[in-house]
């Protein structure tokens, strides 16, 4: 097992949910303009946001490469009365298929720097056209606000947080209906809490 699984093992692997069992507020916001449908969730840890779906109605699926995260989703998932597929492994080896999804909901999804922007990439073969991307994470300038405040969480290194620029390189081919580095308030769980510097991003893939 690698660092970097071991480490959202450790995490997730305490009774406690380490962001809540409530879905995050952008997502939350957003996803009920939609009309249900097949939706995506990357890096979905222990299922808070995909298990909110699944409430609305929609049909969904997710993944994460912690095996303590899907167990924890599965029991979540259960105690709501909703089912959901969740994966566990790298995206590649999950047998998703092309135009799968009408949704693809990205939220603190912060893979390793290095190829956090080909993941963006690969995830654009499975929303159809006309599919809507959802995306909430932290920006490059929320640095600034960890200094502060070390209870907001995210990533120490600038290389793994977002600016807009490099949305509109990873998503090239959308219509854009929202996109901003916004400050929030967050309270999620233990580990996000306090204000903190986003990038929202809500696309259209054409």
């Amino acid at each position: 097992m690698n660092n970097w699984t071991q480490r959202w093992d450790d995490r997730y692997s305490s009774e406690e949910f380490a962001y809540g069992t409530a879905p995050n507020n952008f997502l939350k916001e957003q996803i009920q303009k939609l009309n249900p449908a097949a939706i995506l969730f990357p890096a979905e840890g222990e299922g808070r946001n995909a298990i909110f779906a699944a409430k609305l109605g929609w049909e969904v699926s997710a993944f994460d490469i912690s095996e303590e995260g899907k167990n924890k989703a599965l029991k979540l998932a259960e105690s709501s009365n909703v089912s959901i597929d969740y994966r566990v492994g790298e995206l590649e080896t999950l047998d998703f298929k092309k135009d799968q999804f009408d949704a693809i909901a990205l939220i603190y999804a912060h893979f390793p720097a290095e190829i956090k922007s080909l993941i963006h990439k690969q995830l654009n073969q499975y929303l159809k056209q006309n599919g809507i991307i959802i995306f909430e994470a932290f920006s490059k300038k929320h640095l600034e606000y960890l200094a502060v405040n070390e209870k907001v969480g995210g990533p120490k290194d600038i290389e793994s947080l977002f600016s807009i620029e490099e949305i509109q390189s990873d998503f090239p081919d959308y219509e854009i209906l929202q996109l901003e580095e916004t400050e929030i308030e967050l309270s999620e769980g233990l580990f996000h809490n306090g204000k903190g510097s986003v990038i929202r991003f809500i696309g259209r893939k054409r």
